[in-house]
């Protein structure tokens, strides 16, 4: 088995106004889809309040001021990679509070994303969503100092 290490800085933009959240839905590789919030991969000397930035725009049509470091979290795991290869998989997600400020809601074409919505909050804990959409409803909520929530 060789395993190989994957380390992916992500930044996302947590927007919430009049008691609606901003997704997007993400579409893995074998189909799968999950709701998770505006954001990704930083590219190469990309600053991340810029990243966020752009990954909102791409993925829901609007533009966004970002107001605050809410705070990061870590996911360490392994995934297959194909055969005889697993990925040692380390993901740093910087997440940031975000105010829309521009632009029109419409839908990622050819990215990562296939659907944007503002989602009432009350009916976030029934969609089939990523674990960084809870993360950043709870760094929103309680606004750590130290920026993590435990």
């Amino acid at each position: 088995m060789i395993i190989t290490r994957e380390l992916r800085v992500a930044a996302y933009a947590i927007c919430v106004d009049d008691g609606r959240i901003l997704l997007a839905r993400w579409v893995g590789p074998s189909g799968e889809r999950h709701w998770t919030l505006p954001g990704g991969g930083i590219e190469h000397a990309e600053d991340p309040v810029d990243a966020a930035i752009r990954e909102v725009a791409e993925e829901t049509g609007y533009t966004v001021a970002i107001e605050a470091l809410l705070g990061m979290s870590t996911l360490h795991c392994r995934y297959p990679r194909g055969e005889g290869r697993e990925a040692d998989f380390h993901g740093l997600r910087i997440v940031y509070e975000g105010r829309i400020t521009g632009g029109t809601l419409r839908h990622e074409v050819g990215g990562s994303t296939d659907r944007a919505a503002w989602v009432p909050l009350g009916e976030v804990a029934g969609l089939e969503r990523a674990e960084v959409v809870d993360i950043g409803l709870e760094l929103h909520r309680v606004r750590p100092r130290n920026g993590r929530v435990d």
